[in-house]
């Protein structure tokens, strides 16, 4: 089973209980190169097995990790990705261009909590996953060999809605439902899809994962704003 299955990306979150600040560390486990991207922290080339670690001031309530594929630049930093460009730069200070895969989080948020989840709002191009810095229980996720080609929201029963369902997992993580199939674990809940529309990107994993000085929640419909 090891030799079909591969570990994804994995952001790491660390909040600082007396100043909200926190420490996001971003590491590559898919079997090629992506370009994380973060706002705020900007951008950095991970080749497989490489991290990158991104402190978050205190005072910012919110912000997205993405992964950037296909990319291209000089020296300067200047330069453009297939998928996830953030205006042609190395080190984002804007959002990337859709399809692109969110781990987004709040900090210090409703009733000073802190909030994760992932958002395929706008569209899809690797998988990702958000996972507590201190552990917990269950496996870490497993996601099959990256498919030829993706889609703008892929999952495993298109329905008539457009907003993707996320099925909560253990300790405040959640799977994109382009990483359920043929994955460790599999979506209790329907997914969701928008309209279907082709992507230049491979599928493969990505993982994000949060511990935070009061327990971390992952964001409802109602929370996210």
């Amino acid at each position: 089973m090891a030799s079909v299955h591969l570990l994804p990306l994995v952001v790491v979150v660390l909040l600082a209980a007396a100043a909200d600040a926190a420490t996001f560390t971003v590491s590559n486990n898919c079997p090629y190169t992506v370009w994380a991207a973060a706002v705020p922290g900007g951008g950095k080339q991970l080749d497989n097995g490489q991290t990158w670690s991104i402190d978050v001031p205190a005072g910012t309530t919110g912000g997205r990790v993405w992964a950037r594929t296909g990319c291209s630049f000089d020296g300067s930093g200047n330069g453009r990705c297939q998928t996830g460009d953030c205006g042609g730069v190395l080190r984002c200070t804007q959002y990337g261009q859709p399809p692109n895969t969110l781990a987004e989080f709040g900090l210090n948020q409703f009733q000073g909590q802190d909030f994760i989840d992932i958002s395929l709002v706008d569209g899809f191009n690797v998988p990702m996953d958000f996972l507590p810095a201190g552990g917990g229980s269950g496996a870490p996720p497993r996601c099959g060999p990256p498919a030829a080609a993706t889609t703008r929201a892929p999952c495993l029963r298109p329905t008539s809605t457009a907003a993707p369902a996320r099925r909560p997992t253990a300790a405040g993580r959640r799977t994109t439902p382009g990483s359920s199939r043929g994955c460790a674990r599999t979506p209790t809940a329907t997914p969701r899809t928008t309209t279907p529309a082709p992507t230049l990107a491979p599928a493969a994993p990505i993982t994000t994962s949060s511990s935070a000085h009061d327990s971390m929640h992952e964001l409802g419909p109602a929370e996210r704003t």
